[in-house]
């Protein structure tokens, strides 16, 4: 018996050890080290003042109710320093200045895109993350860091699921707030720096609260990882975003049998020049400008009120209220009508070689500028003035440009059961809604697409938004885009968007498969099957990040499902499968990536000379 007992206390002993090693490395997960850049360089896409704006003005979004004192006041989980020091927060790859310092946009001094906003009820001050903080870049080079406003973000900030190998802000989110919860200690400091002279009295209620922000955030962990709801890492710079609003609305608001596994990580595509498409998202589902902020707010965090507490419809007078900011989510969107696509700066990257680029201007037209060149069209003078052209936005089919099809698929497929809700077609066709490639006939209730169904439900959402907020018809018009209804198509294919600027969004393809664009001008077998993301050196010759292994990085395996780097490329033999060009040598490709780095600014297009275009002739056995 003495020597069971010795050996049942030795395997608690070492259990014990086990999972004290396990919550350390949750709590304190692999990060890249941060290095503060020599100097930060802006590249005059926009006036200091409009990039304040953009980067500071909220939502709408609640991190599950988390309040911006609180974020401010959490620490570290082993330790009294605080989780939300910029030098801390700059390792998930979110973005501070060095000069930066406490302003009345951004109290908190925190990094872009961490604002607040104010609940009309109570009176709190949110933590409200922004569209800038996943479309805001910055590149690094030799000490110096390029801020891209609008460009694509590089940090790890979607998943609460704890993992021994990576860094997700909400892993280490959840740990901070678990550590002060049940450390007395800790939550004594926390509650004396929030509460001020309201301690000790409202202790008690704040810890209340603090717990049911606590709960929410590990209960959607738990969610996530029992139900294995996102196998495919996201890692740096990418999220699944219409697999996590549609799990948001459809699962967690909605129906818990909605949840679909979302396995297609995207990265986040750059905003410069948006306003004037047609269609956006990756795969060119959406046309109204509102409606698409709305859905993003609603699948970043903000409230949506749907069903009571016990599943049924509230009633008619609360039913979709929301946390969504319509005159705020104007205010981004008019904003951004300034922004201008970032100009190679020649003084850190190097001087463009205008004669390579002039080559490259002849490869530009033979291969790119098909699918990728702007049609601009004049507007319906009755929605909009002659100055805003409307760009129409070629949706290339995956059978085409061969490029990893599960983002597509998943849209496409994915269905969601909505019933609950109670709707009628009737109702739905009083909506301002338009359905592209099929009609209200095909709706079915029990059985919507996410696209639909997050198309309705943002209708219903917007209405009671605009409702609550007393605007008028005749702005409300102005503010939905151009007079525009809520359009929707389901297509599987990709959106062929403008390269202006594209050498400052790497990694490149919806999903971020391919690391620079010398390989994305290579065969497949020249790819990367993995690489490294996570650090901010770039590579102007190759033009992408660097991509050999470092600490904290997160090995991206293109094998894995949603992952896959094939497809859009250029190599001998028929135009199918993927196949969207001829085979270019190296120096060819060189001399395109010059031309991509010139292409949309005029000062230095202007002095290109004219070069040969070399057309594609199909082989003996190819069609057309």
């Amino acid at each position: 018996m003495r020597l069971l007992r010795r050996t049942l206390k030795l395997i608690l002993l070492l259990a014990l050890i086990g999972v004290a090693v396990a919550l350390y490395y949750v709590a304190n997960p692999n990060l890249p080290a941060y290095q503060q850049p020599n100097q930060l360089h802006y590249l005059q896409q926009w006036s200091e003042e409009q990039r304040q704006t953009y980067y500071y003005t909220p939502q709408g979004t609640t991190v599950k109710g988390l309040r911006y004192d609180w974020f401010n006041a959490l620490e570290m989980p082993f330790g009294k320093e605080k989780f939300a020091r910029l030098d801390y927060l700059a390792r998930f790859g979110f973005l501070t200045d060095p000069k930066q310092q406490p302003s009345d946009l951004n109290p908190g001094n925190l990094p872009v895109g961490f604002t607040r906003h104010q609940d009309s009820e109570s009176g709190e001050h949110f933590l409200d993350i922004s569209c800038a903080a996943c479309h805001t870049g910055e590149l690094r080079y030799r000490g110096q860091a390029v801020r891209i406003d609008g460009g694509a973000a590089l940090h790890s900030l979607a998943s609460t699921v704890p993992t021994l190998r990576g860094g997700g802000f909400g892993q280490a989110l959840g740990m901070s707030m678990a550590f002060t919860y049940y450390n007395p200690l800790k939550f004594r400091r926390f509650a004396q720096q929030v509460l001020g002279d309201q301690y000790p009295q409202g202790r008690d209620q704040l810890r209340e609260d603090f717990k049911q922000v606590l709960d929410r955030l590990l209960a959607t962990a738990f969610n996530d990882w029992h139900r294995g709801l996102y196998p495919t890492e996201e890692g740096f710079g990418r999220t699944d975003a219409f697999g996590r609003i549609a799990n948001t609305v459809f699962g967690d608001v909605l129906d818990e049998a909605n949840y679909r596994v979302a396995n297609a990580p995207v990265s986040y595509p750059q905003l410069w020049d948006i306003w004037k498409f047609n269609w956006v998202q990756w795969n060119g589902s959406a046309m109204q400008p509102m409606a698409r902020n709305v859905g993003e707010a609603l699948g970043v965090g903000a409230s949506l009120h749907l069903l009571d507490e016990h599943g049924k419809g509230v009633a008619e007078a609360d039913r979709y209220a929301s946390s969504v900011r319509l005159h705020d989510l104007y205010t981004l969107e008019e904003t951004l009508k300034r922004l201008q696509p970032p100009k190679w700066p020649e003084t850190i990257f190097g001087k463009v070689d205008l004669p390579l680029a002039s080559r490259g201007k002849a490869l530009y037209t033979e291969n790119c500028a098909y699918c990728h060149a702007p049609d601009p069209k004049p507007r319906d003078q009755r929605l909009a003035p002659a100055r805003d052209p409307e760009w129409k936005m070629r949706v290339v089919p995956i059978s085409i440009v061969g490029t990893d099809p599960t983002t597509a698929d998943n849209i496409a497929d994915h269905r969601f059961d909505i019933s609950r809700l109670g709707w009628t077609k009737a109702e739905l066709s009083r909506l301002d809604v338009k359905l592209f490639g099929s009609s209200l006939d095909d709706v079915d209730f029990k059985s919507i697409s996410s696209a639909k169904g997050l198309a309705y439900i943002t209708a219903y959402v917007e209405n009671r938004a605009y409702q609550d907020a007393g605007i008028a018809p005749r702005q409300r018009k102005e503010m939905d885009g151009y007079g525009l209804p809520i359009g929707v198509q389901e297509k599987r294919g990709y959106k062929a968007r403008p390269l202006d600027g594209i050498w400052a969004t790497p990694p490149f393809l919806h999903n971020g498969s391919v690391p620079n664009l010398f390989e994305l001008l290579s065969p497949v077998y020249e790819r990367q099957a993995q690489f490294w993301v996570g650090d901010f050196e770039f590579d102007p010759v190759r033009v992408g990040y660097r991509s050999d292994e470092f600490p904290g990085g997160f090995l991206l395996d293109t094998r894995i499902t949603g992952n896959n780097n094939g497809g859009h490329e250029f190599r001998d033999g028929c135009r199918q499968e993927g196949v969207i060009g001829r085979a270019l040598s190296p120096d060819e490709r060189l001399a395109l990536i010059e031309y991509l780095k010139v292409l949309g600014n005029a000062d230095l297009e202007t002095q290109l000379s004219q070069a040969p275009v070399r057309p594609w002739t199909p082989g003996p056995n190819c069609e057309g």
